[in-house]
Parts: structure tokens; sequence; C-alpha cells
């Protein structure tokens, strides 16, 4: 009896793997995703405030979708990838049909999706057998931004920077600037635009009696900072250098450059030209590369 159960889990185990493959295939074929998420990668990016314990909780396994420090190692729909899990994943389903009650498994909470800090070989076991719920250690964190069952990294990436640019269009209401122009491609620039326009506005103070409003701050910050840097960036044609940009994003790496050139020489008689020139020197692309970096972008599915 024993034996049969062995090899069975064997056979579960390459069922498993067998789906895997297929839906990595699939997958590459309609350039999609099929790797979890990574815990760490996606807070990194939606940077959670709080963390809640919530205790031991059942939650549906349809929504685990993705793990703190195995994601590398389980499929999308958390099918085992790699022949070095087959001893562990093994056990523990032949522990199943011998019904031997396993430890609960430990998750972070994220909105209503989760993502296995430990257990994640039952997580896979869990799937490959149809289970619907799980017990599980809940600790949830808090979001304001949604995530979805496949979504990829690079789709988060755009929800953030969308996320971001709406906080700040309610928070400042900035009639006053032409936010049509001021288009960011990279998580975290709206937030780096306000420090820049909080720095101007606090030197612009410097003397006086009366606070200037963040508006007064920011139309002097756009007349006097960011509207110079602009057209350097065109006249250099700086824009062409790098597909899929904007020229609110090369405001943003040219500034973070020129504070580098003059932390570097010692001096703050760097010039806006020369910054900009240096620039494109060391990260422009040619043609060539400009093309495969537009391919490369396109077809991306991180």
């Amino acid at each position: 009896m024993a034996s049969d159960l062995f090899s069975q889990a064997n056979e579960d185990f390459e069922k498993a793997r067998s789906r895997g493959r297929i839906q990595s295939v699939l997958s590459s074929l309609s350039w999609k995703n099929s790797d979890l998420l990574s815990f760490y990668a996606v807070t990194e990016l939606i940077k959670p405030r709080n963390e809640t314990y919530l205790g031991m909780r059942t939650i549906p396994v349809s929504q685990i979708i993705g793990s703190e420090g195995r994601y590398q190692d389980f499929s999308l729909a958390f099918y085992p990838k790699k022949e070095l899990l087959r001893a562990r994943w093994r056990s523990i389903d032949w522990a199943t049909k011998e019904y031997i009650i396993l430890p609960p498994i430990s998750v972070y909470k994220l909105g209503k999706w989760y993502f296995v800090r430990d257990g994640n070989h039952r997580v896979s076991v869990a799937k490959t057998q149809g289970v619907e719920f799980i017990d599980a250690e809940v600790v949830e964190l808090d979001s304001q931004i949604p995530l979805e069952a496949g979504m990829t990294m690079k789709q988060l990436r755009k929800r953030v920077i969308e996320y971001e640019r709406q906080r700040f269009l309610d928070q400042y209401q900035p009639t006053y600037l032409p936010m049509d122009d001021i288009v960011f491609t990279s998580p975290g620039s709206y937030p780096e635009m306000v420090n820049h326009i909080l720095v101007h506005k606090y030197y612009l103070n410097e003397g006086k009696e009366e606070e200037l409003s963040f508006q007064e701050g920011a139309t002097s910050w756009l007349k006097n900072v960011y509207e110079p840097i602009i057209e350097e960036i065109r006249r250099s044609k700086l824009l062409s250098s790098f597909p899929g940009n904007t020229e609110a994003d090369l405001y943003m790496w040219i500034v973070r450059h020129w504070d580098n050139l003059k932390h570097m020489s010692g001096s703050e008689e760097v010039s806006i030209e020369s910054a900009t020139s240096d620039y494109k020197i060391r990260y422009g692309k040619g043609k060539w590369e400009r093309w495969l970096r537009r391919v490369r972008y396109f077809f991306s599915k991180k």
C-alpha cells in the first residue's frame, strides 16, 4: 500500500511539472508571464505602510498569486518547475493521501490576494489536487493599489504610476502646471517631482516673512527649473536616444545626473548644458540599440 502511494505521488509530481511546462509554453506563445509574483518586488513598488496580524484563517487557494522567496520555483498556477522540488513535493502529496494533518501555511495578504511566506510546496500540492481552501496564518498589509491574478510586474508598475499621478492631481489640483506634458513612466517620479518643487519653494522663501504657497513655488519651478531643462533636452534632441520614455523622464534623470556631476567634481559650476551632453554620451542609444530597445519593451512580460 505504501509503495502504491509513493508511486502515485511520483506520478502526481510528473503531472504537475508537465502542466507547468505546458503553461510556460502557452504563456510564451501569447507573450504572457508564467511566473509567480515576487512579494518583495511587489511591496517595493506599492510600499504598504501598515501591517496587521490576522491570525489563523481559511483562505481560497485560487487567491494565492505570489511567494516571498520561492517565486522562481513554481509557475503562475503554482505547478513545480524544478526537479529539486520532487522529494519535498512528493512527501506532502503522500501525506495528504494518508490524511495526515499538515501545519498551516503562512501568508501575507494584500487586498484580497495572498503571497506565501512558508508552505509553497503545500500550496502547489493543493492546487494540483484541486483543493479550494487551505488553513493559513495571515499577516495583512495595507495597499491603495489593487492587484489582480495573472498581473505582471510591468502591469503593476504602470498601475503604480497611474496611482501616483492621480494622487498628485487630487492633492494639489495643479491647473497651473502643464500636466498633459508632464508625464512620467517610472514609479516614484511624481513624488520626487513634488520634492523638487518643495526644495525650490524653500529657497524662494529664504529671507521672506510670508510663506509662498505650493502653487507659487510650482509656478516658479516650472519657469526657472523644469522648462529650461526641457528646452535643453529638445535642443540636443535627446528624446530620440531614449525610446519609450518622455521629456519628463529625461528631466528627472538629468537632474539626478547633474547633481551627481556636481558632487563628483566638488563644484556647483557644472552647467545644465554639460550635464545633458554628458548624459547623452553615457546613456543614449544609437539607432540599432533604440530599435532593439523598442522591441524588447513591447514584448516584455515582466
